[in-house]
């Protein structure tokens, strides 16, 4: 038997009334130190907030979870570039690097700890069993632009202003259009895919047809075409295994696209500004000196 990784955790809490203590779970960050990796959540709706603490204050709580990811960003960063650890710091010891222990509206859990042989699930698991398993069932079901929107968000925080225009992409016989797309030595192109729906079947059908577009417009292209895929999960926990399926479908698709998870948007966006960068060094005041699409 594969012996598992360690890993750590703490819950970060919203605290409405520090007189009373109710609070609800807003975000969770895990740390694998054989990895050298942080992976962090936080919460992006109010709507279960609000329900518990019906006089929230949207914009405040807004800025509030801004401010958090921002620190979230820049430590996961600080994570990476240390590389595997020699010290013995756990997922607490960089959590209060972002929000001390003190008695603010945000407040972190103990740590726990455990042994893992798939980091990714188990920080799933950890985000829904204390976060998002709360959650009430959204009124409608995410658009393919609603799944855009965090992605848009991110990018206006940092300031990264990036020239997305439309691009078609031509085989033979076939051709896609894309609404987000920009060049650096090659074509990248964003497409965001809801699969919150209704049941298994649709999750399966509709990135089988992106599937088909995508061996359609493959035969015959000669344009170096990157596309990075968006992707938004069901609302319905009993879909998880048929998007989980989905997934694979969409990663065996041609061109070889990158597929991208609604908890994986910040790994997208350090994508951007890395290239950005590139783009920047290479050809200077070319990128970002028009107005961006997003």
């Amino acid at each position: 038997m594969t012996e598992g990784r360690s890993y750590s955790y703490v819950v970060l809490r919203y605290v409405h009334d520090v007189l009373t203590g109710e609070f609800v779970n807003v975000g969770v960050i895990m740390l694998t130190p054989a990895e050298g990796k942080l992976r962090t959540q936080t919460r992006k709706t109010i709507r279960r907030i609000r329900g518990v603490f019906p006089d929230l204050d949207k914009m405040a709580f807004v800025q509030l979870m801004r401010t958090v990811d921002r620190g979230l960003q820049r430590v996961r960063k600080q994570v990476a570039n240390a590389g595997l650890f020699s010290d013995q710091k756990d997922a607490g010891a960089y959590a209060r690097v972002i929000v001390p222990s003190d008695d603010s509206s945000l407040q972190w859990s103990s740590v726990g700890s455990g042994l893992t042989n798939n980091a990714d699930a188990t920080f799933e698991r950890l985000y829904e069993r204390y976060v998002s398993q709360y959650d009430t069932s959204a009124p409608h079901r995410k658009s393919d632009e609603d799944v855009w929107r965090p992605v848009k968000e991110q990018l206006s925080q940092r300031g990264l202003k990036v020239p997305l225009e439309k691009k078609i992409v031509r085989g033979t016989t076939d051709s896609i259009e894309f609404s987000r797309a920009w060049e650096n030595g090659r074509w990248h192109v964003y497409e965001p895919v809801s699969l919150d729906l209704a049941d298994a079947d649709g999750i399966k059908d509709k990135v089988r047809r992106w599937r088909g577009h995508l061996a359609a417009v493959a035969d015959g292209a000669e344009e170096d075409v990157q596309i990075h895929f968006v992707l938004g999960r069901p609302v319905n926990r009993s879909l998880l295994p048929a998007y989980r399926n989905a997934i694979e479908i969409l990663k065996g698709a041609p061109f070889d696209p990158e597929v991208f998870e609604e908890n994986q948007i910040d790994k997208l966006v350090d994508e951007i500004e890395d290239e950005m960068k590139k783009h920047q060094a290479a050809e200077p005041g070319r990128v970002g000196s028009t107005n961006p699409t997003f």
